[in-house]
């Protein structure tokens, strides 16, 4: 057992509602991914293993329920489907296609906390027992994967939301470059500001080489992979 918090995979097409979702969820104690449709999702499921699908059903390209048959064909991720058609017809499809539950806009927040967590409590944890993670260490730094802290000597470094989140993302695959479009895409919305995308991974970037590395301007350990993103090296 550990004390990290679930690993919560957000699927939606409307930009303000992943914002919402990821903000609630991550304030009632889950760690937060989103994603804008199947095709974005498809790839971070690739590089990281989530205990929940929230899916949003009608989205364009392939859909929420043909993307949960697609699913259930190599995973057993449970599945929680978002739509605005509640009729009896389609949440039958939802569930033939392998869904878990089944939820229909518009919701109340705390519905949706209660059905997640009623599907957590229920669904066996299929990832395998692994020994506690290592502690990766970054010259007179280090950081413990399994608490999300970065400690310098005996002093805790203090991090933000998004650079807790970095942190993981990047712990999860040391030695491996990771695109600054899948960072965007985990990047808390209050800490983008005003700047997007790439930019904004920039700049969370810059912050945490400063916490992370002894000179921030030729960095050791946060590498910069031209062409491909940011890449976490440890000692």
């Amino acid at each position: 057992m550990t004390d990290l918090p679930a690993h919560l995979l957000v699927v939606d097409d409307d930009e303000r509602i992943r914002g919402l979702l990821q903000k609630f969820l991550f304030r009632n104690g889950f760690l937060v991914t989103i994603a804008r449709d199947a095709t974005q999702a498809r790839r971070l499921m690739a590089g990281l293993e989530f205990d929940l699908v929230v899916l949003d059903v009608m989205m364009p390209g392939l859909d929420g329920i043909s993307f949960t048959a697609e699913l259930r064909r190599t995973s057993q991720v449970p599945v929680l489907l978002l739509t605005a058609r509640g009729e009896a017809a389609n949440r039958i499809e939802g569930f033939e296609a392998g869904a878990d539950d089944y939820l229909v806009k518009p919701f109340e927040p705390k519905e949706l906390l209660l059905r997640i967590n009623a599907i957590l409590r229920r669904v066996p944890q299929v990832r395998p027992a692994v020994p506690a993670a290592r502690q990766l260490q970054f010259g007179g730094t280090r950081y413990d994967p399994e608490r999300g802290e970065l400690w310098r000597g005996g002093e805790l470094i203090r991090l933000t939301a998004t650079e807790a989140q970095l942190m993981r993302i990047f712990a999860a695959h040391p030695g491996v470059a990771v695109s600054r479009e899948r960072l965007a895409g985990d990047m808390p919305k209050d800490d983008a500001g005003a700047e997007g995308g790439d930019r904004a991974v920039d700049v969370q970037i810059t912050r945490l080489r400063r916490k992370l590395e002894e000179d921030p301007r030729q960095p050791r350990f946060l590498q910069t992979v031209r062409g491909e993103g940011y890449l976490l090296q440890p000692d």
